[in-house]
């Protein structure tokens, strides 16, 4: 449970985000800073993010996040901050894999974790292969 100035809260929302055409591009170091890049951007939106894994054509992420933060508005700037640092460090890996200059599809999915208890989201999480 958290609180803020007029609120307490215990909202946790189970994100997924695909690779464009669902390829390949997802290596292991790109997954480890993914994981860094989208920490940091939810750390700008005062949003903590509980758990993250994925596989080569995408990625799971469970996050804590207050009321007044918009999910569309996190998903979009996780998604556009990550392909933009990844396009920039791992520029010829994410160019051969984009598709008209997209790295992430343009949907997603948002699921609210509170109906299932979330060690078994957790534990969904933890069990994605990461390639290596």
């Amino acid at each position: 449970m958290r609180t803020g100035r007029h609120v307490e809260y215990h909202l946790h929302a189970h994100l997924v985000f695909l690779t464009k055409y669902r390829r390949g591009a997802l290596t292991g170091p790109m997954l480890v800073r993914c994981e860094q890049i989208m920490r940091e951007v939810c750390a700008d939106f005062e949003v903590e993010l509980r758990e993250f894994n994925g596989e080569d054509d995408h990625v799971h992420l469970l996050v804590h996040y207050p009321p007044k933060v918009a999910l569309s508005k996190l998903v979009n700037s996780l998604k556009g901050v990550s392909a933009r640092m990844l396009r920039k460090e791992f520029g010829t890996h994410v160019r051969d894999h984009q598709s008209g200059g997209r790295f992430w599809s343009g949907s997603y999915f948002a699921g609210s974790a509170g109906g299932a208890p979330l060690t078994v989201v957790k534990q969904y999480i933890e069990q994605q292969n990461r390639p290596v």
